[in-house]
């Protein structure tokens, strides 16, 4: 067994004073208090932590945390989108505009809103005013020319953009969504030098509404006011709310067959001779089959 010097005994105990390792004597009162803590009542607890975060500084980040967390919890009001669709139906020089409108509110809660779109026809394409009149007498669209003066036989280089306005429809395979339908035709281009082919734009129309009431929508979407008739048969003026939506596409493109300048000559000695042809087969049919009177 070893014997420690006093000297040497005192100085271990200097040296562990001053570390983080403390002997019995000295430990005991600490962990009396630590022990004491835990026993005492909960709200004198409550009171022992609250003063040790106030040492640490924590209070405040604690405090600045609550009153922050109902504010990031909050839920902003969103509007809801609506999306056009412009579709062609058909094929060949007459084809049909097909246009979808879909909302992201339901359409119970838009009951007493309608829906106009004014469509922008272009000048290689025409709308048949006749034929939109027997469209709406047997009930198959509500759409109006705005344009006067129109001339539906005018080739592409001689005629006008034009516009229509279409009184919008539910779509009775989809909930919140309106349709239309436009018959469109091809009007009469120029004959190309190379290509046998040209190309119309059909732009995005503008998609107005008109509500008896206020709607969330129309305050999120609406751009402007814009005068046009409350109903097709009506001659009363309302300001219709000119909406901003999103296009699935940026604008319909059809594809139009032309002629080729190269054969001008060809198409023109063919025809002649195709005229003299009939006109002679019909004289001859005529003298031979027809009674004249003397």
């Amino acid at each position: 067994m070893s014997i420690i010097h006093p000297v040497l005994l005192d100085e271990r105990r200097e040296a562990y004073a001053g570390s983080s390792v403390c002997f019995a004597p000295r430990c005991a009162p600490l962990r009396r208090t630590f022990f004491g803590v835990l026993a005492a009542p909960a709200f004198v607890r409550v009171v022992a932590w609250l003063l040790l975060w106030e040492s640490a500084g924590l209070t405040g980040t604690a405090a600045t945390a609550l009153k922050a967390a109902p504010t990031d919890a909050g839920i902003r009001p969103t509007c809801s989108e609506i999306i056009l669709r412009q579709e062609v139906l058909k094929d060949g020089f007459h084809r049909d505009l097909l246009i979808k409108v879909k909302f992201g509110e339901s359409i119970e809660d838009l009951q007493t809103c309608r829906l106009l779109i004014k469509q922008y026809i272009p000048t290689g394409l025409f709308v048949d005013p006749y034929e939109l009149a027997s469209l709406r007498e047997r009930n198959i669209t509500e759409a109006v020319m705005v344009s006067e003066d129109f001339n539906i036989e005018a080739p592409n280089y001689l005629s006008e953009e034009s516009e229509v306005l279409i009184y919008a429809r539910q779509d009775s395979q989809c909930i919140d969504c309106f349709q239309a339908l436009l018959p469109v035709h091809y009007r009469y281009h120029r004959p190309h030098s190379k290509d046998g082919e040209t190309f119309i734009v059909i732009n995005n129309p503008d998609l107005l509404m008109y509500c008896d009431q206020e709607f969330p929508i129309l305050k999120c979407w609406s751009q402007s006011k814009v005068a046009a008739p409350c109903a097709l048969k009506s001659k009363d003026i309302c300001q219709w709310d000119n909406m901003k939506y999103r296009s699935v596409y940026e604008n319909v493109t059809l594809q139009v067959p032309v002629g080729l300048t190269t054969h001008t000559s060809l198409v023109c000695s063919a025809t002649l001779l195709v005229t003299i042809l009939c006109s002679t087969l019909i004289l001859v049919a005529v003298f031979k089959y027809g009674h004249f009177p003397l």
